[in-house]
């Protein structure tokens, strides 16, 4: 059974939504406000967080930064009652697997969290059967560790950065559909995962900053090309 921490500060709205889960087969350690998840979840060890992002002493975005400085491969769903742009793009630049808006059914965020846990063990199972350390130009990547190196810097990545970069270096120096890419890393091309692929492309260059000879190029309405020069 796959363990989910919760955090939702009402406690009707939480109570319901926890019922759901735990018939849908999920167990759930539920969390009235942030400090209390970021208490419990060193021992709880969940496969998926969803943190409700508006929540007394400490929001769902501050806490899934602390989440994520313990266990940076930990997929996150966050809950808000708001649809402010902003807070979609600071939920994006964390990592977030999704956004969900309030109101919204059962049924929609137990299939979400169901395709992003699915998604999540087909990367292990993929990470765990190849070779764990790739040479990517200059860089050392640990596809099993999550991690991107060169000389002494060391990225710590996510876990769907590190699905990133081993699917853009599969299919190196050669264009790659954009909603292809979205299929694979984010499970669907929909306009949430359109603006978090921009986001997490941006970030890879960053990574790769170090070593000329890679390149992320972008086709206008087409898609990216990882580009290594030999």
């Amino acid at each position: 059974m796959k363990h989910i921490l919760l955090a939702e500060d009402d406690f009707d709205y939480a109570s319901i939504l926890r019922q759901y889960l735990e018939i849908s087969g999920f167990t759930v350690t539920w969390a009235k406000d942030g400090a209390e998840a970021l208490a419990l979840f060193p021992d709880t060890s969940p496969d998926i967080c969803v943190f409700d992002v508006m929540m007394p002493k400490m929001d769902g975005f501050s806490l899934a930064e602390k989440v994520i400085a313990i266990k940076p491969e930990i997929p996150l769903v966050f809950l808000t009652a708001k649809g402010m742009k902003e807070d979609k793009i600071r939920g994006l630049k964390l990592g977030a697997d999704d956004y969900v808006v309030k109101p919204f059914e059962a049924d929609e965020l137990i299939l979400r969290i169901t395709n992003i846990l699915k998604r999540s063990q087909r990367s292990f199972a993929s990470q765990t059967s190849a070779d764990n350390i790739i040479a990517i130009g200059q860089y050392k990547f640990d596809n099993a560790n999550y991690t991107l190196t060169i000389n002494d810097l060391i990225h710590r990545l996510t876990e769907k950065e590190a699905h990133l970069i081993s699917y853009l270096f599969t299919n190196r120096n050669r264009m790659i559909k954009r909603e292809d890419i979205l299929t694979e890393v984010w499970g669907n091309d929909d306009f949430f995962s359109g603006r978090s692929m921009d986001v997490f492309i941006s970030r890879l260059r960053k990574y790769f900053g170090e070593d000329a000879s890679i390149a992320i190029n972008s086709y206008r309405g087409l898609g990216l090309e990882f580009k290594i020069k030999n």
